[in-house]
């Protein structure tokens, strides 16, 4: 890309973790372009990174701490006639540039959604309430609330067990401690549930809980699609992924560690549709899993940025930056939406880990296909940003999953 293009522009990341660099490798892979990072500290994936500088701030993951620094972000920028993208590559901070989107926009160029959205799509309870309205397939549900939790001691649910549970505001969950918290939980009997949901609420959660029919099957019946939706709310790309297997660690369940390509266009024209009936903005991100039962694909979430293992879609050959860059900075017209099939394996761990833990059957014989060809890549192992240390650094990274998996994996 010429230096034109990249003098035109400046990427401006909140967060410093894998997402994080995983959009300034695609930044500085098709521009060429070295991308500034504002984070609340220093995480190993952007450590001793030349493609990516990282500024941490105390508290910056707050409201009071964030906006101080923004604003003298803005100071510093207010002069700068490069266009200014801010990318938030966690759940935080896109909450926190829609509570100041309007000040920071006076000087930030803002690709996310307003306040108003933000709400109604953040907190899965809404978000499934949305879902109804544009009959959009979700497992079925059960909120709970703190209320009806303090006052039932056990509570009858309209589905079996094995149960799904997970909070409704996962920004309030960042903050919750108690022993035996997880991102997320799979809970098979009527004692462990009552227990758990007893546990939440006294740790001080206040928010709703997601009670769900658990759908049958491992972590290869699991979807994700990657979307990007242009300023004038048209959706420029999707690109749908085939997760095979998760990070089984309590902290970080549902965190993909292998993704394949996949293609449905069935699918995709139904986001698509959602996507532009709500009037959206900026990055999205959907995980959902296929329910043998029924043939269908059920939503689980919707993030408001690229996920954290999106970098498949860059792999794939549908650079995350390129749409953003196009929209913004070269102000290219819509022409038509870009469904994309990717042509190679993501992968988050070392490669052992998923010849022994993906479950037996085509998908992991797929997998094992683009593994012996070479077929594959990872967000942190890049070359042309691979020092001594840093290298060290990502390699343990990688290594570390081995003890994890041998510790916390459970056939689903």
């Amino acid at each position: 890309m010429s230096k034109e293009v990249k003098e035109q522009f400046q990427p401006i990341l909140l967060g410093s973790d894998i997402n994080v660099y995983g959009m300034a490798r695609s930044f500085y892979e098709e521009y060429g372009i070295i991308s500034e990072a504002h984070g609340a500290g220093e995480l190993s994936a952007t450590k001793y990174s030349k493609i990516v500088h990282v500024h941490a701030h105390d508290g910056f993951n707050e409201s009071e701490s964030f906006i101080k620094v923004m604003r003298d972000l803005m100071t510093k920028y207010e002069n700068d006639s490069r266009k200014l993208l801010l990318i938030p590559c966690g759940d935080g901070y896109t909450e926190l540039i829609a509570q100041y989107k309007e000040e920071l926009s006076k000087v930030f160029v803002c690709p996310t959604v307003d306040l108003q959205t933000q709400a109604l799509l953040s907190n899965k309870v809404s978000f499934y309430e949305t879902c109804e309205r544009y009959d959009l397939p979700y497992p079925k549900t059960l909120i709970v609330t703190k209320q009806l939790a303090e006052e039932n001691k056990t509570l009858s649910l309209p589905f079996d067990f094995p149960v799904a549970l997970k909070p409704a505001n996962s920004v309030e969950w960042l903050d919750i401690d108690f022993v035996g918290r997880k991102k997320a939980f799979i809970i098979d009997t009527q004692q462990e549930f009552d227990e758990t949901i007893g546990k939440i609420y006294q740790a001080g959660y206040t928010s709703e809980m997601i009670a769900q029919d658990f759908i049958p099957g491992d972590d290869s019946r699991m979807r994700v699609l990657n979307a990007y939706v242009d300023q004038h709310h048209q959706v420029r790309m999707m690109c749908m992924g085939h997760p095979l297997l998760e990070d089984p660690t309590p902290e970080a369940i549902g965190n993909y560690v292998a993704i394949m390509p996949d293609y449905n266009e069935e699918v995709c024209l139904k986001i698509k549709r959602f996507l532009e009936s709500i009037r959206y903005t900026g990055y999205a991100n959907f995980d959902m899993k296929y329910d043998v039962r029924d043939g269908e694909y059920k939503l689980f979430e919707i993030n408001l940025r690229q996920g954290r293992s999106s970098f498949y879609v860059t792999l794939g050959g549908y650079n995350l930056a390129k749409y953003i860059v196009e929209d913004y900075v070269l102000e290219k017209p819509f022409t038509d939406t870009v469904i994309g099939m990717g042509n190679k394996l993501w992968i988050g761990v070392p490669k052992k880990i998923l010849r022994e833990y993906i479950t037996e059957g085509p998908d992991k014989k797929a997998a094992m296909k683009y593994l012996n060809e070479g077929n594959y890549g990872s967000t942190v192992f890049y070359k042309q940003d691979m020092s001594f240390k840093r290298y060290l650094l990502v390699k343990r990274m990688f290594q570390q999953y081995n003890s994890r998996f041998k510790k916390y994996f459970r056939k689903k």
